[in-house]
């Protein structure tokens, strides 16, 4: 098969990017999937970030069993891509490559909302290694909320989770705070036996955002158990998450009406309480978002776009 007759989407997360070959028309599973390193520029860099976008696009490639060449259309979904610079960095990113002359990056939520939303158009949800909320109108109409990084935003993320599993734990050591499972949890994942220990073996992640966001595994073992400081925690970012939530919703008048709502990322995706907190704050605030619906794979939605792209007027159906 010609590579012209392919699409490419990628989803370039703070963990992991995954590429998916597909076919140009219809809607048939991928040819080919790749997986590489954080796409995020944030995270590890941009010659990094870079790198690993080309690696999951020749595993792809690979996995299909196609040489890799020009695609009829590719759509980058990237935290960060809002900033003109990225922008130009990935463009020309993609003209070196030959990837395609239809080479499109968009936020890492439009794929959700692209996936996720039966209609083309809602809010889209990530909460994952980091957090964001956008949302798109049936218009084109577009807003975001949250998306600040995790130096003073990321608010409902793995990594706010992590980050208050560690201070919860250090205020239960100092009895500052409530008694919680959380600091026996810590203990045993950092296997140490002495909760000073903590800071020897912590603070050398500091720069690691990947491995802080695996801590709120913690959190929600300890919820899962009744844990009432986890519980407390999850309710925190359950509540931070609507908030980003209203503010896309008023800000695209959608805050009367029903709109589509997509949830994603692995805090979203593999956590039910946090889910069924999110909607208890979500009804708290008179939103009513339906249907809502989880994403695994938001890549899907860079590929719809993808395909989108090959269409007459795309800017106007996938803004």
């Amino acid at each position: 098969m010609p590579t012209s007759d392919l699409v490419l989407g990628i989803d370039g997360g703070g963990t992991k990017t995954l590429a998916w070959l597909a076919v140009a028309e219809g809607d048939a599973a991928p040819l080919g999937v790749g997986l590489g390193g954080p796409g995020n520029f944030q995270a590890v860099g941009v010659e990094a970030a870079l790198a690993n976008l080309s690696a999951s696009i020749d595993a792809a490639f690979a996995d299909a069993g196609i040489p890799p060449g020009p695609v009829a259309a590719a759509v980058v979904g990237l935290a960060g891509s809002d900033r003109e610079e990225n922008r130009k960095i990935l463009a020309d990113w993609a003209s070196a490559r030959n990837l395609s002359h239809r080479f499109r990056v968009v936020n890492d939520a439009l794929p959700i909302v692209a996936a996720g939303s039966p209609r083309g158009w809602g809010i889209g949800l990530i909460s994952g290694t980091g957090s964001l909320c956008f949302g798109q109108t049936a218009d084109g109409r577009q807003a975001r909320s949250g998306g600040w990084g995790y130096l003073f935003g990321d608010e409902g993320s793995a990594y706010a989770l992590g980050i208050a599993g560690l201070r919860a734990a250090a205020k239960a050591a100092d009895g500052r705070g409530s008694e919680t499972r959380l600091l026996d949890g810590f203990l045993k994942h950092f296997q140490i036996s002495n909760p000073a220990d903590l800071v020897r073996v912590a603070y050398p992640l500091a720069g690691d955002r990947a491995q802080i966001a695996s801590l709120a595994s913690i959190i929600s073992e300890a919820a899962a158990m009744g844990d009432g400081v986890a519980q407390a925690i999850f309710d925190t970012a359950a509540a931070e998450l609507a908030a980003m939530v209203r503010a896309v919703a008023q800000s695209l008048d959608l805050a009367g009406a029903t709109f589509p709502l997509a949830l994603t990322g692995g805090v979203l995706c593999a956590n039910a309480t946090l889910r069924t907190s999110l909607e208890e704050h979500l009804q708290r605030l008179d939103l009513t978002p339906e249907p809502v619906t989880t994403v695994e794979q938001p890549v899907a939605g860079a590929v719809r776009l993808a395909r989108i792209e090959l269409r007459p007027n795309p800017q106007q159906e996938a803004s």
